[in-house]
């Protein structure tokens, strides 16, 4: 399978987040302002990248290996909490300022189902260690993407009037369901993904 599209079908075709709808509570969390978006993006594509090789060294060479292959899902929770933990001590010391934008949403990359789903995902489609890892980064720069779209349209709307019973949550929403929309159009992008 070429890597180039598997990286676009893991962006674009088949988004997390607006295709898949894995990571929404990040998604509509952190999407409040750009710069946010934007550092939870560059955690949730480290914990993503490097989740996929652990999640596949571990699964290939340890769960396979004892025949303990139903274990998976609680292998790769605790791989992601542990890379989650590490990023988490890394942007406490570099930025605290981003350390305490991102609050709960830090923690919680450790039950992102994307993060998880893009673990699974892999062990099911029997990918590679290379196929495995690209299509992590792929998948996390498409939930960045989403994000980063997300944040840039709800800093605009913030300043614009908006009628009393669409403010808040439910303008968030449809603005996602729009989004989602638009994602549909990548689907024959990419034949065959």
């Amino acid at each position: 399978m070429n890597l180039i599209l598997l990286f676009i079908g893991a962006a674009l075709v088949n988004n997390f987040v607006l295709v898949k709808f894995l990571g929404i509570c990040a998604f509509l969390g952190v999407s409040k302002k750009v710069e946010t978006a934007l550092g939870m993006g560059a955690a949730v594509t480290f914990v993503m990248g490097i989740a996929s090789m652990c999640s596949f060294l571990v699964y290939k060479y340890i769960l396979v290996q004892f025949h303990l292959e139903y274990l998976y899902t609680l292998a790769f929770i605790l791989v992601i909490a542990s890379l989650v933990q590490f990023v988490e001590m890394v942007i406490q010391k570099m930025s605290p300022s981003l350390y305490s934008a991102l609050g709960v949403y830090l923690p919680l990359i450790t039950t992102n189902c994307a993060v998880l789903g893009v673990a699974v995902l892999n062990m099911q489609k029997a990918y590679t260690l290379v196929q495995s890892v690209v299509n992590g980064v792929g998948a996390a720069i498409g939930f960045t993407i989403a994000m980063l779209l997300m944040a840039g349209i709800r800093e605009r709307v913030e300043d614009n009037e908006v009628l009393s019973g669409f403010k808040g949550l439910p303008l968030v929403l449809m603005i996602a369901g729009f989004m989602a929309l638009a994602f549909s159009g990548f689907q024959n992008l990419i034949p065959n993904i």
